[in-house]
C-alpha cells in the first residue's frame, strides 16, 4: 500500500462467501452524492478471498477498487478485518468512510473507529455535507419521530448506514475498471473459534419475500412454530417483534424494527403485533401489510393494507391448512 491518496470518500464493501452484499451498492450511490458535493473521489474498499467480482463496485459508480485479497480472509474474522482495514485506512487517508449496518458491519466499524481514535455514527438514515463540507450523520433518535443532527469533529469521519435506506446505485458497464490488487499487511494476534457454519440466508430476513412476525401475542417460545409452518408453506420467513427478543423467547436477528432489522418484502404478515411505533420503522415499507390481532383499535391496523380481528391461535392454522391444501400464490 503505497502513495498516499488526497482526502476521499471511502466505501467499505461487505462481501460474503465471494458475494458482494448488495448494501455496498447501496453505499455507493450515497457515497457518489457525497463525493459530488465535495469535490473529491468515491474510492472503495474491498477485503476478501480471490476470486470476487470487484469490477462490479467500479461498474457501481466507484472511481478505484482497493481490492485487499487472501485466503485469510475467507472467515468473516472482525479482528483480521480490522487490522488490515485500519492500515490501509491511515495510509491512504480518506475524510469520510461509510460501512453498511449489517451484523457484520457493526461489528466491524466501532472497532475502525476505536483504533483510529475517532467518531462513529450508527445506523444512519440520511447522510449530508455542510456548508463547512464536514459530514452530517442523521440517524432516528426516538424511532421516526426525532431525528438527530451528528457531526463528527475528528477524520475520518465514520458511519453506518442502515441496508435498504437508499436505492442501489445503477450498474454502469461502460465505467472504467480501476482495481488495485493490495496484499494483506497484517495477521491479527486474535483468532476466533468456528463451532458451527450457518447459512447466511437461513438467518437473514432482510431478504426474504414473505415475513411472518411474531409479537405480544405470542403466549410461549414454542408457538413460534406456528408462525413457522405458515412460513414454510409461503415460503418466508420468521421474524419478531422487541419483545419476544427481550423476554428470550427469539433471537435477535429475527428482530424487526427500529433497532432491529429493516424489511420490505412483498407480504408481511403481522401477527400479534400492537404497531408499536418502535417495530413500524422496520416494516412499513412492506408491499402489503396483513395484520391479525385480537384487539381491534391495535395501531397495525391504521397502516395495514387488510387486516382481521381474531386470535392469531386460531387464524394461522386456518391460513396454513387452507394455503398447504390449495397451494401458495
Amino acid at each position: 500500500m503505497k502513495g498516499r491518496e488526497k482526502p476521499c470518500v471511502l466505501v467499505i464493501a461487505e462481501q460474503n462467501n465471494g458475494e458482494i452484499h448488495k448494501i455496498s451498492y447501496e453505499l455507493l450511490k450515497k457515497g457518489k452524492e457525497l463525493a459530488e458535493k465535495k469535490r473529491t473521489d468515491l474510492n472503495c474498499l474491498l477485503i476478501g478471498p480471490e476470486g470476487i467480482r470487484a469490477e462490479e463496485l467500479n461498474y457501481r459508480g466507484a472511481q478505484k477498487v482497493y481490492y485487499l485479497k487472501d485466503s485469510i480472509f475467507n472467515d468473516l474474522d472482525e479482528y483480521t478485518y480490522k487490522s488490515n482495514a485500519v492500515a490501509f485506512i491511515k495510509e491512504n487517508n480518506p475524510e469520510i468512510i461509510l460501512i453498511g449496518a449489517t451484523n457484520f458491519g457493526r461489528s466491524l466499524a466501532p472497532r475502525i473507529a476505536a483504533a483510529l481514535e475517532t467518531g462513529l455514527t450508527a445506523d444512519c438514515t440520511e447522510l449530508e455535507i455542510d456548508e463547512e463540507g464536514r459530514l452530517i450523520q442523521i440517524r432516528p433518535a426516538f424511532s421516526d419521530h426525532l431525528f438527530a443532527h451528528i457531526k463528527t469533529v475528528t477524520n475520518p469521519q465514520i458511519a453506518t448506514v442502515r441496508y435498504k435506506e437508499f436505492n442501489e446505485a445503477e450498474r454502469n458497464m461502460e465505467n472504467p475498471v480501476n482495481i488495485v490488487d493490495i496484499l494483506p499487511c497484517i495477521g491479527s494476534s486474535w483468532k476466533s473459534s468456528t463451532d458451527e457454519v450457518i447459512p447466511l440466508k437461513e438467518l437473514n430476513i432482510t431478504e426474504a419475500e414473505v415475513i411472518i412476525a411474531g409479537g405480544r401475542g405470542i403466549r410461549r417460545k414454542e408457538d413460534l412454530s406456528v408462525l413457522g409452518e405458515l412460513a414454510e408453506v409461503l415460503n418466508g420467513k420468521v421474524g419478531v417483534s422487541r419483545a419476544l427478543v427481550d423476554a428470550g423467547m427469539a433471537d435477535s436477528f429475527l428482530q424487526v424494527g427500529y433497532s432491529g432489522n429493516r424489511v420490505k418484502p412483498k407480504v408481511y404478515i403481522a401477527c400479534g403485533i400492537s404497531g408499536a411505533p418502535q417495530h413500524l420503522a422496520g416494516m412499513k415499507e412492506s408491499e402489503i401489510i396483513i395484520a391479525i390481532n385480537s384487539d381491534p383499535s391495535a395501531p397495525i391496523f391504521e397502516v395495514a393494507d387488510y387486516g382481521y380481528v381474531g386470535d392469531l391461535y386460531e387464524v394461522i392454522p386456518k391460513l396454513t391448512e387452507r394455503w398447504r391444501k390449495d397451494g401458495a400464490v
